[in-house]
């Protein structure tokens, strides 16, 4: 049975007397969702600063106290020893939970950089007392007191430091509108408003406001003006997926009921929903008080994205585009030669192109037409052999000669490598479409628009020639249901025989 079904008709279709209200756990394929990977991640981070100070400590205690009071004490050996080791391992085992009790590993930081410092300082030496303990009930006198000494002040200034340093990158990212999380507030009260002018009034917290969602018969703010309001809670899947929303938050009391099939409706859409703390203190009592800026919230379902899949298809995408710009250089450097001496114009081609969620960037190319070819589109536009939004003309006559061969090997692609370099583009993915494209597409079209766009994708290497829109959007559609590392291999060796073959024009 589905899992709204459960919800409406009761466990195994039968309604108890007093219905107990709960939302049901993510599926089991969810179980290493988003939270779990990034507390990973995080943990593994502070494990390597661990060891980085454990270095730093040996290195001072051998090679600058050691010389101090050498004449005294035999200088220690610059090797660790067995139970050198052992402290080191039990020293971050400790760190890590005392750090995990804290709150330093949750899916949201700590509202302030002073606050999460003081905690990490605090783990720290949480993780020194509980070390010493264990060293002194087991009594191990073999262990250098001067040595554990450095090792909580050195894991205090690198954990301290990776902190302010990670802070810090997101804070610049945020600033440059890039990793924002594109919120929609449920309520159209008082408190609703001020939580948006705060998420406008502060982008370190890095959110992205995209507008009020109004719930049934709920009175509007007279601050809140008309434009801001993006429809009512009926029209959520529709208003989520045209706004990229990433988090949906209860700002104003919905219905519990309601607010369950809500959750239901955002799983399916894969956005996280918090509500004010203390609204649904039945639907979150195992749940910790997070902050939204100064607002205290609570969480009712967090989406589970395949955040180890992404991360490493990044890591892929990083490696290639290097290798790719260093091995044709030299190609591409005559082809600008080429495109130079052939006609009037710049060697690059620079359209400014619609990526993830939204985002415009400008995607490089190398010129293939001639230099007023945008204003020669508008007496073409009866020859287009496309439907509806793409365009497409067999023998343009915009094409120079050069380009014709240009774009019949894919070589004016070559530029795009540095997008992908940027992270505005991927090696795989839906092609990028242009403003205008963008405007005349439907609901369901937005969807490909989810993902990083691509030089190479399931359209270009199975449909590139047919003239369907409809096909176009099925496939880019069906390659972001159902991505995996296997078909990006699939289309990367289908993309190599197109190129080999030079039916790419």
């Amino acid at each position: 049975m589905a899992t709204s079904e459960y919800l409406r008709n009761g466990k195994g279709g039968q309604r108890s007397q007093a219905p107990v209200l709960q939302i049901p756990p993510p599926s089991r394929h969810a179980v290493f969702g988003s939270a779990t990977v990034t507390s990973a991640v995080m943990m593994s981070n502070d494990i390597l600063m661990v060891v980085l100070a454990f270095v730093i400590a040996l290195a001072v205690r051998t090679l600058i106290l050691a010389r101090l009071v050498s004449s005294v004490v035999p200088a220690p050996s610059l090797w660790p020893s067995a139970i050198d080791l052992v402290s080191l391992a039990w020293f971050a085992f400790a760190y890590v939970i005392a750090a995990r009790r804290y709150g330093l590993y949750g899916p949201v930081p700590a509202a302030a950089g002073a606050h999460e410092l003081r905690l990490v300082i605090q783990g720290c030496l949480n993780a020194g007392l509980l070390l010493c303990g264990a060293l002194y009930m087991f009594h191990a006198v073999g262990i250098s007191r001067i040595l554990i000494a450095l090792l909580v002040g050195a894991a205090t200034v690198t954990l301290s430091v990776r902190r302010v340093l990670w802070r810090y990158s997101r804070y610049q990212q945020y600033e440059q509108g890039v990793e924002l999380r594109n919120v929609m507030i449920l309520g159209t009260n008082q408190l609703s408003y001020a939580l948006s002018r705060h998420i406008r009034d502060y982008r370190r917290l890095g959110y992205r406001f995209v507008g009020f969602v109004t719930a049934p018969g709920a009175p509007v703010s007279s601050e809140i003006g008309s434009n801001q309001i993006l429809g009512g809670v009926e029209k959520i899947r529709q208003l989520a997926r045209q706004h990229f929303v990433d988090e949906l938050v209860i700002a104003e009391f919905y219905a519990t009921e309601s607010a369950i099939r809500l959750v239901q409706d955002a799983r399916e859409l894969d956005i996280d929903v918090r509500a004010i703390s203390g609204y649904y203190s039945e639907l979150t009592t195992n749940a910790p008080v997070e902050y939204l800026g100064i607002f205290p919230v609570s969480s009712l379902h967090r989406s589970q994205p395949r955040v180890i899949g992404l991360f490493c298809k990044r890591i892929v995408d990083t490696v290639l585009s290097l290798i790719a710009l260093i091995l044709t250089a030299p190609l591409m450097l005559l082809v600008a030669l080429a495109i130079k001496i052939e006609s009037r114009g710049p060697v690059f081609y620079v359209s400014d192109r619609i990526g993830k969620r939204g985002r415009v960037f400008p995607c490089f190319k190398f010129r293939t037409m001639v230099d007023n070819a945008e204003k020669m589109k508008k007496d073409l536009t009866a020859l287009n052999e496309r439907d509806a939004i793409l365009f497409k003309v067999s023998n343009d006559p915009r094409v120079t000669r050069l380009g014709r061969i240009l774009r019949k090997y894919s070589l004016d692609e070559l530029p795009q490598f540095l997008n992908v370099l940027r992270g505005e583009m991927s090696i795989v993915g839906p092609r990028p479409p242009i403003a205008s494209e963008v405007e005349k597409y439907e609901l369901e079209h937005f969807r490909r628009l989810e993902v990083l766009p691509g030089l190479t994708g399931l359209w270009q290497v199975q449909a590139r020639h047919d003239p369907s829109f409809a096909k176009y959007i099925a496939l880019d559609t069906a390659y972001v249901e159902n991505w995996s590392f296997w078909l990006d291999l699939r289309i990367l060796i289908q993309t190599a025989n197109v190129v080999v073959r030079g039916t790419g024009a």
